[in-house]
């Protein structure tokens, strides 16, 4: 009998549904007795609205789910109701926060890259407070993408397009005491670091994401920009902000590196070729270098890929290819003395690296890649590991034709790696678990939710050991489970 047709619609563009009690899962395998917590997933589940549908994947309504790990294994689904449109003027966006979930403090928030974020109870997934930045900085975006120190503190980083001084870059700080017992806004105790102007006041950069070491930021103002005055209009056009970013193939990228400390940035400029990024995996200091590894993209027509009339076309049809990302490392000299070196001179020592740093006339440096690994999107590492010298990280492989989907572990050092996959199988971005008694970086597990395209194989969480990349543990799920973005494990408190 001939299999019914496989097609991208059928994993990603159908309705999610809510699943207000938990469910047990059918478990396979044995879970390490160690996993405990709940893993927090988001992303669109929602495409259709009566005879109204979206445009595009990233317009669907953010349904978050959560898997529970204590003992067994329970499943929550619920709707995270949210507006889909822009609202009428730029200052206010939508609240449909359906990217990731990140922490401030003690609490949790729904997430995007727009003004409004939303409290959620981490345990019965409801909403807890609609919060806005604006109330608190001057922003109109934010990533969704923060950074967590060993203090517990929350690093973070948006643009405000409608400042008095014109349109700048702003990093800002949430103490890990954020949370109080007056249950005040967290926000209320946000730090500014600093802020960076634009280069060019209608055309700011877009960001998803920046990195961080113990000493540093990394911003990345790229060549993929956010259109002002298309964005002023999209709502009287019916447009969504998508529609407002451009690619200028004829630009440069600039790396901006600020001192955590001071907010200061860093004297010398550096530069490199025009390229699209949406995702950092890591970066790290080493032997006066600052190392920060990037998926990049040589245009940016991935976010086509996402309309709904390409997602629903079939998985073998030929068309325009997506370029590939490549997963690459820049390294900046940081301690170089640059009066003392010809131009020309690369300033690069490190030796575990092809990246260069090459002086040019104005003092500046381009800088040029070492690439890692291509084919991998929605990085993540061991956190542990975050600001710190990684040699593993870990991401999803989607390759559009033929139809085969993974999960992939690199190692950086014998620049080799492992993957798992599963026929008509459709894994989530995958999340490292370290073991309480971890001794080597990838001691733990990788989590993933996986989505099938055949109606016999009903939705599992995968269970992997990080360390061999072999299946330890699967749970079956009877619900329906959609196909999503980001999340968060939160641990059990002892």
């Amino acid at each position: 009998m001939t299999e019914p047709t496989q097609n991208i619609e059928s994993a990603f563009c159908r309705n999610g549904k809510e699943t207000p009690e938990p469910i047990r899962a059918e478990v396979t395998g044995t879970l390490p007795s160690w996993l405990q917590g709940t893993l927090l997933r988001n992303g669109p589940g929602l495409f259709s609205v009566g005879d109204t549908s979206y445009n595009h994947w990233f317009d669907g309504m953010s349904l978050i789910h959560s898997f529970t790990f204590k003992d067994e294994l329970n499943i929550f689904n619920t709707h995270f109701r949210a507006f889909t449109y822009l609202l009428n003027t730029i200052p206010n966006f939508t609240d449909n926060n359906l990217v990731n979930i990140i922490r401030y403090g003690e609490d949790y928030y729904a997430s995007s890259e727009i003004n409004f974020i939303n409290q959620i109870d981490p345990s019965t997934l409801e909403t807890v407070a609609r919060v806005n930045y604006r109330n608190h900085i001057a922003l109109n975006l934010a990533t969704a993408h923060p950074h967590y120190d060993e203090e517990g503190n929350t690093y973070n980083i948006g643009t405000s397009i409608m400042a008095m001084t014109g349109p700048k870059y702003v990093i800002f700080k949430v103490p890990a005491n954020a949370t109080d017992k007056e249950k005040k806004p967290v926000l209320k105790k946000l730090e500014q670091v600093c802020s960076i102007p634009v280069r060019s006041n209608l055309y700011p950069s877009y960001f998803h994401s920046f990195g961080m070491t113990a000493n540093y930021i990394i911003f990345v103002e790229q060549a993929f920009k956010l259109d002002v005055i298309r964005l002023a209009t999209a709502y009287f056009r019916g447009e969504t902000w998508g529609r407002c970013l451009k690619y200028d193939k004829d630009d440069v990228t600039l790396f901006h590196l600020i001192d955590r400390k001071t907010g200061k940035a860093v004297d010398t400029k550096f530069y490199g070729d025009a390229f699209v990024v949406f995702h950092h995996i890591n970066a790290y200091e080493e032997k006066g270098h600052v190392v920060f590894d990037l998926i990049t993209y040589k245009d940016g027509s991935l976010y086509d890929m996402f309309y709904m009339e390409n997602m629903k076309k079939e998985i073998q049809e030929e068309g325009e290819t997506v370029p590939s990302p490549v997963s690459q490392r820049f390294v900046i000299p940081i301690n170089a003395d640059l009066k003392e070196v010809p131009v020309g001179t690369n300033l690069v020592k490190l030796e575990d690296t092809s990246a260069t740093a090459v002086l040019q006339k104005d003092g500046s440096l381009f800088l040029t890649p070492d690439s890692l690994f291509e084919g991998l999107e929605l990085p993540g590492i061991n956190y542990k590991y975050n600001t710190k010298k990684h040699r593993y990280f870990y991401g999803s492989r989607m390759d559009w034709s033929p139809k085969i989907t993974k999960v992939t572990k690199v190692d950086t050092v014998t620049r080799t790696y492992m993957e798992w996959t599963e026929k008509d199988c459709y894994p989530s971005e995958p999340v490292f678990v370290a073991s309480p008694d971890a001794v080597d970086e990838d001691d733990g597990v990788i989590l993933s939710s996986v989505v099938s395209l055949s109606p016999k194989k009903p939705p599992f969480m995968l269970v992997l050991d990080a360390k061999t990349f072999k299946e330890i543990a699967r749970a079956s799920i009877n619900a329906s489970v959609h196909l999503d973005l980001h999340g968060l494990f939160i641990r059990e408190k002892s």
